[in-house]
């Protein structure tokens, strides 16, 4: 905004969205936010000198859950240019997850997403923003607002059936996709990691249909691999993108119990157990190649991969077989 604002300045700018009625009480500029609660619908919250008109709490709608309300993520209005912004404020928690018998600690990281911020800057399969400290010195993360669906309701909306899915829309989805796990890569070579990687943390930008990861805030405390707790989300993803969805044993029970005497342990998801990784079992026609991708993250694996690269190359390599024989240069591979 040039000059710092003033009360009067900061009040005439709102007024676009909040017109005076007579008897509204005066608007509250926040400059503290370690209560997350106390900054609330209309408060201004003034960051670094620029004021950001905040509106209602963001949602997150998981796995077909009812939205979830996340009080410290408020949708606002940078009033210097009117502009949707997103403006996440500091929350911790903790918590433990189990993927076979590795287990990571997992935890908050205002600090790790605004340094991830300044990495990812102008990459286009992220989201952008910036990081910066209120008054007390709690890390405020300011994101640009993407207009999409997260891309578990982009193919959770698909209504074809999955031979068509698999062989019409399939590979331009896999293509996409693996932009998004060569972004992930970009991250590791740089010694950090996104560390909640599920298909919902992943846009469907609707400006020019690129899948782009939020949410980097979670970190975790690693042991043999700095990024196991990654990978193993990344394979989800993939499963899930293959299958159209999940494949579940309980739903596999009221529709296709004959498929069910195929199935064995050794088939099913390392981290969710009921939900199959062994999709050739359930959908005949998909490549072999293809299939032993989505191996590596069934409880009968017998290794993992290790580096972002390593599942790159196997998917690189799969892709580049599959297309038609008049494709002309490779469509990825590792650099």
């Amino acid at each position: 905004m040039g000059l710092e604002p003033n009360t009067d300045e900061i009040i005439r700018l709102a007024s676009r969205w909040v017109p005076d009625t007579g008897g509204r009480p005066p608007l509250k500029i926040v400059t503290d936010t370690s209560d997350f609660f106390d900054v609330q619908y209309n408060d201004i919250l003034l960051l670094d000198k620029k004021p950001f008109l905040i509106r209602q709490n963001a949602r997150e709608g998981r796995f077909g859950v009812d939205d979830e309300v996340k009080h410290w993520v408020k949708r606002a209005i940078d009033l210097a240019n009117g502009e949707a912004k997103i403006v996440k404020l500091v929350f911790y928690e903790k918590f433990f997850a189990r993927v076979g018998g590795i287990e990571f600690e997992c935890f908050r990281s205002p600090r790790k997403e605004a340094r991830i911020l300044r990495l990812v800057s102008g990459h286009k399969n992220f989201m952008h923003g910036y990081g910066v400290e209120d008054e007390k010195g709690n890390m405020v993360r300011v994101l640009d607002y993407i207009y999409g669906k997260p891309l578990s309701r982009y193919i959770e909306d698909l209504s074809v059936d999955h031979q068509s899915y698999f062989y019409e829309l399939f590979p331009d989805i896999l293509d996409r996709f693996i932009r998004c796990i060569e972004a992930i890569r970009f991250l590791h070579n740089h010694e950090e990691k996104h560390g909640d990687i599920r298909r919902d943390h992943i846009l469907v930008d609707r400006s020019g249909g690129e899948y782009r990861w939020i949410d980097f805030d979670y970190n975790y405390r690693h042991r043999e691999n700095i990024y196991g707790y990654d990978l193993f989300g990344l394979g989800n993803i993939l499963i899930f993108l293959v299958g159209k969805g999940d494949v579940l044993l309980h739903d596999l029970k009221r529709s296709n119990e004959a498929v069910l005497y195929r199935l064995t342990e050794e088939d099913m998801n390392i981290v969710f157990h009921h939900r199959v990784a062994n999709l050739k079992k359930i959908f005949p026609y998909l490549p072999d190649a293809l299939n032993r991708i989505l191996l590596h993250f069934s409880k009968g694996a017998k290794w993992f991969y290790e580096e972002t690269g390593q599942l790159l190359e196997d998917l690189c390599a799969y892709r580049n077989e599959s297309r038609r024989p008049a494709a002309a240069a490779p469509l990825c591979g590792i650099s």
